[in-house]
Parts: C-alpha cells; structure tokens; sequence
C-alpha cells in the first residue's frame, strides 16, 4: 500500500511538471516574473522634485497622495540612480471625472540624447475607460507609444506599474501581467538603453492640451483638487553614481535580473501579453502606417505584429 501511495505521489508530480513544461505556467523553464516587490515607505527611496506642498503623506509615508489644482500639480523623484533593475509603484488613479490630467511613472536620464522608459495613465470624463501609454526613448528619440485600455477600474483599488531593464529587454507589467516588452535590437541597428544611469520620475500634472481625445477635453477645475494616491516604493536596481559603479552594473550575470530565466518572457506570459494585444490595445506604433510606411524593425521582435 505505501509503494501504491508513493507511486502516485510521483505519477502525480510528474503530470503536474509536464503540464508546467508544456504550459510555459513553470516559472524558470524559459523565463520568470520578476522578483516579488519589497514594501517600503516613501522617503527610503523617494524625494519631492516640485510642489512638495501638494504631496500629502499617510501611514509615516507607507501611503502619499499627489494633489492637482489649478496653480500647480506635482511630482517626486528617487534619491539614485540606477542601470538596470526591476522597478514597481502601486498606484490608485484619480477618480471619477479624471479628464485632461495625466499620472506618469517613468525612468529617465538627463541631456539631449537621453533614455527613457514611461508610463502615463490619461484620464478620462467620468464612465469613460482611462488609457494607459507606454513610451520607449533611446538616444533622445521616442515615438513609440503604445496604448490601450484598462481591464479593471484603475482608481478603485491599488494596482501594481513594474518595469524590469536588463541589457536584454525591457518589460512593462500591470499587476504581474505583461502589456510590453522592447528587447535589446542593437544588432539590428536600434539604439537601446544600456549606459546611461537613470533616475525614477512620477506626477500628477494638467495635460488637457493632449491628453483626453487629443485635447478636445479639458480638465473641470470644478472637481479640482484631484488626487492620485501611491504606495509600496520598490527599487531593485544598481546604483551607478560613478563610472566604476556603471562599469560594475553593465557585467551581465553579476545581478538577478541577468539571469537567464529574466532574459525574455515565458510562454505563459507571452500568451497573457497577447491577450492584452488582442483585448485591450488601441493603439500601436509598429501599426501606424502614417507614420512608418515601413515597420520599424524591432517590432516583429517584439511581437507586436
């Protein structure tokens, strides 16, 4: 009877890995989530950058929220900066009538031909669907947005904005789920970011010159103050303060997110991101003939065609 029992038991497992292996569901078979985020309060990693009168702090900083007004909005960024890492926000949007206003999350380094790596939530006229846009600068050049719509109410709860930047690919997730990935195509002659240390940047600012349709809907000041509320401060990334600290965060294999398992997305998650393909987009670069008759080249790696 005990060898029946530990038969099973290995009949049972076996059927369980297989599944895993041929799921892609087994984390680490060709690629992993990113490590869990580590709760910290605001001032461990974060400073205001302007208007710190409009930033209110809960709970000793384990919560702030972002106030919007007609004078001014604001903003906060981190203390360091990094070269690769994984990065993650818990935010809760503006609710209800949210148009014209814009939340943004973004890494970025300084000068002309900067690099940077963004989120921006658009708001919207109460009942209508907020837009998320994502953005990939390198060298100064952009224009590569990407939208599409929420599946859930971003202001309603607390919802998790990650990016992992490796010198493999950047992936942007919303609550552990994938909507974007931009890998690492210099050998196909697009610059990528992968030297220039960069800081975490996030606000709550007046858009309504773009935001909402283009612009044809303006902020209701009448609603004003809006606020945007934020927790759980995660930064995992290698300080690059000086050349010798950039040198040491460019050696690939010396961090996790080197790893082979984060070098690209698994076959579930490549599937979770192709739903929000199929589901949610509403906009995509790679498919804008207008702008680029021809099709960029680091989109058929991406997948986004």
């Amino acid at each position: 009877m005990e060898m029946m029992t530990k038969k099973y038991y290995e009949w049972v497992v076996g059927v369980i890995l297989l599944y895993g292996f041929c799921s892609g569901s087994i984390v680490g078979v060709f690629g992993a989530a990113p490590k869990k985020a580590v709760d910290v309060p605001f001032q461990k990693n974060y400073v205001p950058s302007w208007s710190a009168d409009h930033i209110k702090y809960i709970n000793g900083g384990k919560e702030v929220q972002l106030l919007l007004d007609k004078y001014s909005g604001t903003g906060f960024q981190s203390r360091d900066a990094y070269l690769f890492g994984h990065f993650s926000m818990r935010i809760k949007t503006v609710p209800d009538d949210s148009a014209g206003i814009v939340i943004a999350f973004y890494l970025s380094s300084q000068g002309a031909e900067h690099d940077e790596i963004d989120f921006e939530i658009l708001g919207n006229r109460t009942g209508q669907p907020s837009i998320l846009q994502t953005n990939v600068f390198t060298g100064g050049k952009g224009d590569r947005e990407q939208r599409i719509f929420f599946w859930f109410d971003p202001s309603k709860l607390y919802h998790t904005y990650s990016i992992l930047w490796n010198m493999y690919m950047i992936a942007f997730f919303v609550d552990d789920v994938p909507i974007r990935v931009f890998k690492n195509s210099k050998d196909i002659g697009v610059r990528f970011p992968f030297n220039q240390p960069m800081k975490l940047y996030s606000s709550l600012w007046n858009a309504d010159d773009w935001a909402t349709r283009g612009g044809k809907e303006k902020t209701d000041w009448s609603k004003a103050p809006f606020t945007a509320s934020y927790s759980s401060f995660h930064i995992d990334g290698c300080d690059a303060a000086t050349p010798q600290e950039i040198q040491v965060c460019a050696t690939r294999g010396i961090k996790w997110w080197d790893q082979k398992a984060f070098q690209d997305l698994d076959g579930y998650q490549y599937r979770r991101l192709k739903w929000v393909r199929q589901k949610f987009t509403i906009y995509n670069y790679c498919t804008d003939k207008s702008r680029y008759p021809s099709v960029p080249p680091e989109c058929v790696r991406d997948r986004d065609i």
